[in-house]
């Protein structure tokens, strides 16, 4: 298992655009997914999940992952976050 504590730095948070691309990436691989924001949990492979973690810019998220590709999809997820989705020139 890997964990990541990343910031949400994008403008407009992890809005539906954004839920999508990180969904999409996850989706990708065999690990299970989870993010955790406070007391609430989400399965990154599902954009409706990721949503109602409502986070905002600047809102703290620790990604869990597990499997045979966990090392991988942590480092892709990390990176898109990092990215800021591909917003915010």
């Amino acid at each position: 298992m890997i964990k990541r504590e990343v910031i949400i730095e994008n403008k407009l948070g992890l809005h539906a655009r954004a839920a999508t691309k990180l969904a999409r990436l996850a989706s990708r691989y065999n690990s299970r997914a989870q993010v955790y924001k406070d007391d609430k949990s989400a399965d990154v492979k599902s954009i409706i999940s990721l949503l109602i973690l409502e986070a905002r810019c600047g809102t703290s998220l620790t990604f869990e992952f597990t499997g045979n590709d966990e090392e991988i999809v942590a480092m892709e997820v990390q990176r898109l976050v990092a990215d800021k989705f591909g917003e915010d020139s």
